[in-house]
């Protein structure tokens, strides 16, 4: 087979293990873009999913909008290190001294110590502006600078910082600014713009196991513009291989080529994170079989999308996932095996150790953000994590939202420290780590870069 047959016939049968009803992926190699799809848009209205086909991207439209912020500082506009109050001077906080020292920086790589995001922001008229407004109610979870926990709610206020400093709207800013540079035709904001092209609809799992529609078609409301800049961008597979052939250029003159290189050197490290081993300006970087790696994940309603780029080998894998949990899953093995099959390059998994009774009734007990919560239990044997939801948030909700990951194992990976590895369910693979005070009490459990206070 050529390359091109190799990888329909590995993505036709990864849909298949995954259950996922329409998966498109995309291949930058050597300069030659491969692509594959399999599968439909809907398991109700189908259409045959393609490299064209939208997806949401949720949170890969953060690398978008840190781009624009980028672009704002070469044109002298905006400064990385400047307090966000020069620029959004009505910023309110629970913690005023941390409403004064935040930066954009902060924003751009997480370490700003918000949450990680204000449930109820639609409220109002939607805008980034009333998102803002609203933030006050936002808990801080760490001083800015001292560590990075990631924070929807970071990049949102981002969104604003864009409309005071350019005068337009975020998503009109973000179209002059990149979309439209870049050469980004496949993209979009506006359900207008959507509701007019093939796009895949997400989908849930019911408990008898067949497939249905997940509603809303993104994880906010159309009329919720406030999450656009953390998560509210569209695209396809064709259009992201563009974006990945920007971000291994020299900027094409949209960005000076130091600037543009700049986002994928390390700002702050990261601990035992699936994301990787630090973060630069937006992109998470990761080491895999000795190369260095810059991506970023998305997670929807019933969607997920996975963009990795190897900048030292020139290459990029895209793969779009219209089903949840197990399109997480899904592209998870999509990126391996491409790394592996192109690049020669593995990633080595990590074992828990035996299990320890003593300790894991340490860690048992209720973590919570504020919208989400983490269950850990033990049964004497083995350790379990379920996560979800807050069931109030849940039960006051006027449209449906995602399912709960169920109690899944999972374990430590060393006898004597607090990482830990999930070794089965929707969230296998996540790596995460357990933090504790001065006097040695656990006090919260990170998860998906996320920090999870402890509550119980």
């Amino acid at each position: 087979m050529n390359q091109h047959e190799q990888l329909a016939a590995f993505v036709a049968a990864t849909a298949e293990e995954f259950g996922v009803p329409g998966l498109s992926v995309g291949i930058l190699t050597d300069g030659q873009e491969l692509t594959a799809a399999h599968g439909v848009t809907s398991v109700d209205n189908p259409l045959p999913v393609t490299a064209d086909t939208l997806y949401p991207l949720a949170s890969v439209s953060k690398t978008v909008t840190a781009t624009a912020v980028m672009r704002l500082v070469a044109q002298g506009r905006l400064e990385l290190d400047a307090p966000v109050r020069r620029y959004v001077p009505e910023l309110r906080l629970a913690d005023e001294q941390a409403a004064e020292r935040i930066t954009v920086l902060n924003l751009l790589n997480h370490t700003a110590g918000l949450d990680w995001n204000l449930v109820g922001a639609a409220a109002g008229d939607g805008s980034p502006a009333s998102f803002v407004a609203g933030m006050a109610e936002l808990p801080l979870i760490a001083e800015p600078g001292a560590r990075s926990s990631y924070s929807q709610a970071g990049y949102n206020l981002l969104g604003l910082v864009i409309e005071k400093v350019t005068g337009l709207p975020f998503e009109k800013a973000v179209a002059e600014l990149v979309l439209e540079p870049v050469g980004l035709c496949n993209s979009f904001f506006d359900t207008d713009d959507i509701m007019v092209r093939r796009f895949a609809v997400g989908h849930s799992r019911g408990e008898d196991g067949e497939l249905r529609p997940a509603t809303p078609w993104r994880a906010f409301r159309s009329d919720d513009r406030a999450n656009n800049p953390g998560g509210g961008l569209v695209s396809s597979v064709s259009d992201l291989l563009r974006w990945a052939r920007f971000h291994l250029g020299t900027g094409d003159g949209v960005l000076p080529a130091e600037l543009l290189r700049s986002m994928r050197e390390q700002t702050v490290e990261l601990r035992a994170s699936s994301f990787g081993d630090g973060v630069g300006i937006c992109w998470f970087l990761r080491e895999v079989g000795g190369a260095r790696t810059i991506g970023h994940g998305g997670s929807g309603n019933g969607q997920f999308t996975e963009l990795l780029i190897v900048p030292e080998r020139n290459f990029a894998v895209v793969s779009l996932a219209n089903v949840g949990p197990d399109g997480y899953n899904a592209n998870q093995r999509v990126v391996a095996w491409a790394l592996e099959h192109y690049l020669g390059l593995v990633e080595e998994q990590p074992e828990p150790v035996a299990y320890d009774e003593a300790k894991a009734r340490e860690v048992a007990g209720r973590y919570e953000n504020d919208a989400m919560v983490v269950d850990i239990a033990t049964d004497g044997s083995g350790l379990t994590m379920a996560v979800g939801i807050k069931p109030e948030i849940r039960a006051a909700a006027d449209e449906e939202m995602p399912a709960d990951y169920e109690p899944a194992a999972f374990g430590f990976l060393d006898a004597g420290g607090d990482e830990y590895v999930i070794t089965e369910g929707g969230l296998q693979g996540q790596r995460g780590y357990f933090s504790r005070d001065a006097r040695g009490a656990v006090t919260g459990v990170d998860l998906a870069g996320r920090l999870f206070p402890r509550s119980v």
